[in-house]
């Protein structure tokens, strides 16, 4: 069993991914109210920017997670944090799919060995909504820094964010199973 990383279709993907964001799980996501067509044409914006990206999680082939990266030296989400050069932002979401059951670690550990090897890579950025507890205790058990609660507002969502930050070497040793 092996899992692999790919990136999103944004036509092909888009039925499957509005599935997902539109589940109550994904309600953190900002995106339950959203038509197919609506998350298409997100996913083909995301698609066409030189600063965004979008990745699916296989679990043999089976998508299971969904990851999308980010330049904050780009991105107005990193207006609201000390920016660093080599920092990767990432948004994260892992479905409900019984397949996953005994592999998110697995899972996890893919998708961050995946992100630590691209070019320039020094650290993750993640800045889960902060009421979503479900995420913040996951930041914690993988050992990442705490930073900035701040009250964000950018041009898709409002939320009050909690940032996280990973640094290479920590993503490394997750990736490698010493969570």
């Amino acid at each position: 069993m092996t899992v692999t990383v790919r990136p999103v279709d944004p036509v092909a993907d888009a039925a499957l991914l509005h599935a997902w964001v539109s589940e109550p799980r994904a309600a953190f996501w900002g995106m339950g109210d959203l038509a197919e067509d609506d998350v298409r044409a997100i996913y083909a914006h995301i698609h066409d920017q030189e600063h965004l990206a979008a990745y699916f999680l296989d679990l043999d082939g089976h998508p299971v997670g969904l990851f999308q990266t980010y330049d904050p030296a780009v991105d107005e989400i990193g207006d609201w944090y000390d920016r660093r050069p080599g920092d990767v932002g990432v948004h994260l979401l892992l479905t409900a799919d019984p397949s996953r059951a005994g592999r998110t670690h697995e899972i996890i550990a893919a998708g961050m060995d995946f992100v630590a090897h691209l070019p320039g890579c020094r650290r993750l950025v993640l800045e889960p909504d902060a009421r979503n507890t479900a995420s913040i205790a996951f930041m914690e058990r993988l050992g990442a820094e705490r930073g900035p609660l701040v009250d964000m507002k950018t041009s898709i969502s409002e939320k009050p964010a909690q940032f996280y930050f990973l640094d290479r070497a920590r993503v490394l040793a997750v990736a490698a199973g010493r969570m």
